[in-house]
């Protein structure tokens, strides 16, 4: 009867296929990856269209709390902002959770040599707009993948990963 069991147990272990989960494959390659996390700034005052660099609204300044939150688990080695009021009271908020300083970075600049190295193996925070964090994901991937985001978007999180042997992958998160 023991012999049956035995045998039972080794075909189902010997049929059963291992399904490897690719996360943990991707967590295999990634000891010295480097992944960058870019949000959007918190929610702008927009009363007046001429202002070029609004502060914070209310709503804009729990945003910024709550990704200080989100982020709680994850150590940034940099957090990088745009040289705006808006991106800037975003980032810190993270920043101070974190005990970090906020560098600003260059938007005509994206992803230059200098930033590729600084950023090398590192977890790395990018507050930036609509706009430039697309552009500067896209960079990053070698490819035009992502769109502008709409004005109304203020929750959503790319993460892209480059892994030391070149790979990158991406996927974009929604946190309202």
């Amino acid at each position: 009867m023991k012999k049956i069991i035995l045998l039972l147990i080794l075909a189902i272990t010997a049929c059963k296929s291992p399904i490897k989960d690719p996360s943990a494959e991707a967590n295999e390659e990634t000891q010295q990856a480097t992944v960058y996390y870019f949000i959007r700034h918190a929610e702008k005052d927009t009363t007046d269209p001429d202002e070029k660099d609004p502060e914070l609204i209310p709503a804009g300044i729990q945003r910024a709390e709550k990704w200080a939150g989100v982020f709680k688990d994850i150590s940034f080695d940099h957090i990088y902002s745009s040289n705006y009021k808006r991106t800037r009271a975003t980032a810190q908020k993270i920043a101070d959770s974190q005990q970090k300083d906020v560098e600003i970075y260059d938007a005509s600049k994206l992803n230059d040599e200098e930033f590729q190295k600084k950023t090398e193996g590192k977890t790395v925070l990018v507050v930036g707009h609509s706009n430039t964090n697309p552009q500067f994901v896209n960079f990053i991937l070698e490819e035009d993948k992502y769109e502008d985001i709409p004005d109304a978007e203020n929750g959503s999180l790319f993460i892209v990963s480059v892994l030391p042997n070149g790979k990158k992958y991406s996927q974009v998160l929604y946190i309202n």
